[in-house]
């Protein structure tokens, strides 16, 4: 059980959880800081979590969400969140669905989607300095408020120098977070592709451009830059110099989620952005 401690309504569900699943049987692990007032739980270090659990529980938004998966590190464990947030596209299911939905569960009746991740690797003096997976999105954009240049190619092949506020690579999981407001497309969370999403660009006819997800994009900072951050699932900033180079590809990673069965990603989408209801 993973908990966004911030929100006291979280906090008092987990505890409610907690009891109930342990009145039916079942094992319940935390991290080392969820709140001694939700219990039993057996409290472990986040890097032996994954090893134990065979279902993660997460009550929150997508940010708590994001955090969970990265917890898991690629282990294919479902991934079943109750929405305590704001719009919550990664969750499945409302406070109200949290028991229904468990009974489903218990009684081996879930049913999982598969989403794909991205790969990040960042080289530096033409060698890897670090590698990082992602759920979301991988988001290159300077602090401040002047335009960055990047040079961008797909498939070794050079496409345009974006002159703009950063840059946006998305998964279709991703599609209704960031990219959403950078005016990207909405796509359904299991295709396989993959976003490229200019963040106010300067020359106005560059538009997002999406492309199947077994090529790679592959970004270098302009040499005139400084300033300038790698953001990783909105939970993770990592400073970029000029000359560095970002390759996103698709990873042979993937995070399962649990589906709520009668209730689909269009039903998901009206209810979170409040399209209209045909009458």
């Amino acid at each position: 059980m993973v908990v966004k401690l911030a929100n006291p309504e979280a906090v008092r569900l987990g505890g409610e959880i907690a009891g109930w699943l342990a009145e039916r049987g079942c094992k319940v692990y935390g991290l080392e800081d969820l709140p001694g007032d939700i219990r039993p739980v057996e409290r472990v270090p986040w890097d032996e979590l994954a090893d134990r659990i065979e279902l993660l529980l997460v009550l929150g938004g997508d940010g708590t969400m994001l955090h969970a998966v990265r917890l898991l590190e690629g282990r294919k464990v479902p991934v079943l969140g109750i929405n305590l947030g704001g719009l919550g596209f990664l969750t499945t299911g409302t406070v109200e669905e949290t028991y229904p939905l468990l009974e489903r569960v218990l009684k081996d009746r879930l049913r999982t989607e598969e989403r794909m991740m991205l790969s990040v690797s960042l080289k530096r003096g033409g060698k890897i300095r670090s590698h990082y997976t992602v759920l979301n999105d991988a988001v290159i954009k300077g602090r401040g408020a002047r335009l960055v240049r990047l040079a961008t190619s797909i498939n070794r092949e050079y496409v345009t120098t974006y002159r703009a506020d950063g840059m946006i690579v998305a998964t279709p999981t991703g599609s209704t977070a960031y990219s959403l407001s950078a005016q990207g497309p909405i796509l359904y969370p299991t295709i396989h592709s993959i976003i490229i999403a200019p963040i106010c660009p300067f020359n106005l006819t560059n538009r997002p451009v999406v492309i199947p997800d077994w090529m790679d994009v592959e970004v270098t900072i302009s040499q005139d830059h400084s300033d300038i951050v790698l953001v990783l699932d909105g939970q993770e900033e990592v400073p970029l110099v000029s000359s560095d180079i970002i390759e996103i590809k698709r990873s042979d990673r993937s995070v399962y989620l649990v589906r709520y069965e009668g209730k689909s990603y269009f039903d998901i989408l009206r209810e979170r952005l409040m399209w209209e209801v045909k009458g």
